[in-house]
Formats: structure tokens, C-alpha cells, sequence
């Protein structure tokens, strides 16, 4: 039977870390590697049997592959400290470990608390995470935003779902969008990749249509509809801060005047 290590990297997570932590306590090791908590993340994860190792900051893949070295077994479920693991995906995690899964890694359905619901439309939903793999067959791979697991070999879903409770309200959702809209943007420039007046318009506007109408929004009615113009206002901040880049890459290189 193999045995599972879990990994959770934190910073400043005191909120959350220990609904993450009681989520996973039937695992056979939880590995918390935290960059410099000041509000309690530590002692928290620590006085529920988590090992906790510190480290600066280097980034989220390289964090995320430095908390699968330090672990003790080769199948790690990674979580993010503002989710859990819910009842039905833990039992489906513990019966696919009964033996040596078929795939190197796994898919789960991640839904989202937000604006005081489960939030089961719009791009919040299924987001399909790849957090359950064999590390000998899988590492973390990215740049700026939106890393994930790279195989060496097939890959299964399961049906469980991760609950996920990153916003506090409409002010830290939009805080978060400012953040990583900025990283987005950074990696799109660094991969070639160029924004358009036009685009600035229909990028934002495909993004709202396919929130709200194909991905159902709708369905939740003012928190959908909410989500939805969210959604679209993060992409229209993405590409606006490509296009500022690209300006000052042409500042930069003489190409317009100072």
C-alpha cells in the first residue's frame, strides 16, 4: 500500500491553515514549508503534527518542489493552505492507495466558497487541479502564475472535490485579481506574447459571455453575475498591463519618444 505525503506552503495562513491540516489527518505525513509567517501560520500547523520547515521565498514551483523533497513518501497530494480536502474525496484518495495507482498523477474538481455560497458555475467551476502524484513521475513546473504538475506518464481524474476558501469578500478578490493579473501579465510578455486595442476590447468581453452564459454564472444568481464581471475585469487587467509593458519595451529601445 503506498503512502501518502502531504505538502502545504504558507505564508501568513493562520486563517486557513488548520481547516487544511484536519482535512488531511489521516495521511501519513504532512509537510508545511512556510517563508516567514509572522501571525501564527507555524505554531499552528506544528501543534497539529504538521513538520514545518522555513525557507525564503523563491517562487511557487520551486517552493512547491522543495516541500515534495522533504517528504518521506513518493505520492504527494499538494494543497494550498485555503483549502481542504472534502469527506468524498479523502475516502476516494485513501481507496485508490489501497494499491499502486495506474496513473502518475490525478485531476480533482475544485469548488469555491465565495460570497457566502459554494460556487459551482462560471470558471470557479470544475477547475480541474492536478494535486494527488507519484513524485518520481511528476514535479511542479511554471513560471510566474499559474504552475502545475508536469508527468512522466498518464493521468486519472477523480470525482472528490478540493473545497477552496481564498476570498474574504469582493475587496480581497480584487486585490487578488490586481496581483496576479500583474504576474500574467509578466509571464505573457516573457513567452512573446503581444495585446492588441482590439483584443483589449473582446478578450474581456468573450470572458464575461463564457462565465455567465456557457459556464452558467447565471445559475447563481448576483453572486454569478458578480464573479462573472470579476472574471472579465482580471483578464481586461491582464492584457492592459501587457500592453504597458510592451510601451515601456519600446521606451526602452528607443523606438518612441521619451
Amino acid at each position: 500500500m503506498p503512502k501518502l505525503s502531504v505538502t502545504i506552503i504558507t505564508l501568513d495562513e493562520a486563517e486557513h491553515i488548520g481547516r487544511a491540516i484536519d482535512s488531511v489527518t489521516w495521511a501519513d505525513e504532512i509537510v508545511v514549508v512556510d517563508c516567514g509567517s509572522t501571525d501564527g501560520t507555524v505554531a499552528i500547523a506544528r501543534a497539529r503534527g504538521a513538520t514545518v520547515a522555513t525557507r525564503a521565498w523563491t517562487g511557487y514551483v520551486d517552493q512547491k518542489n522543495h516541500a515534495a523533497s522533504l517528504c518521506a513518501h513518493d505520492w504527494i497530494l499538494s494543497l494550498d493552505a485555503d483549502e481542504a480536502v472534502s469527506a468524498a474525496l479523502a475516502d476516494e484518495v485513501r481507496a485508490l492507495l489501497v494499491s499502486d495507482p495506474p496513473h502518475a498523477g490525478y485531476r480533482m474538481p475544485r469548488a469555491t466558497f465565495h460570497l457566502g455560497r459554494w460556487i459551482r458555475t462560471t470558471d470557479f467551476f470544475p477547475d480541474y487541479q492536478l494535486r494527488l502524484y507519484d513524485r518520481r513521475r511528476g514535479r511542479w513546473d511554471g513560471r510566474h502564475v499559474h504552475e502545475s504538475v508536469r508527468l512522466d506518464g498518464s493521468m486519472g481524474y477523480l470525482r472528490g472535490e478540493l473545497e477552496h476558501r481564498s476570498y474574504r469578500d469582493l475587496a480581497d478578490h480584487a486585490d487578488r485579481i490586481n496581483h496576479y493579473s500583474t504576474l500574467a501579465a509578466r509571464q505573457m510578455h516573457e513567452q512573446g506574447r503581444r495585446a492588441s486595442a482590439i483584443g483589449l476590447a473582446v478578450h474581456p468581453a468573450a470572458a464575461f459571455l463564457r462565465n455567465y452564459v456557457l459556464r452558467r454564472g447565471f445559475l447563481d444568481g448576483g453572486a454569478g453575475l458578480l464573479i462573472s464581471l470579476m472574471n472579465a475585469w482580471g483578464v481586461f487587467l491582464k492584457f492592459a498591463k501587457l500592453r504597458e509593458l510592451q510601451k515601456v519595451e519600446k521606451w526602452k529601445s528607443g523606438k518612441v519618444e521619451k
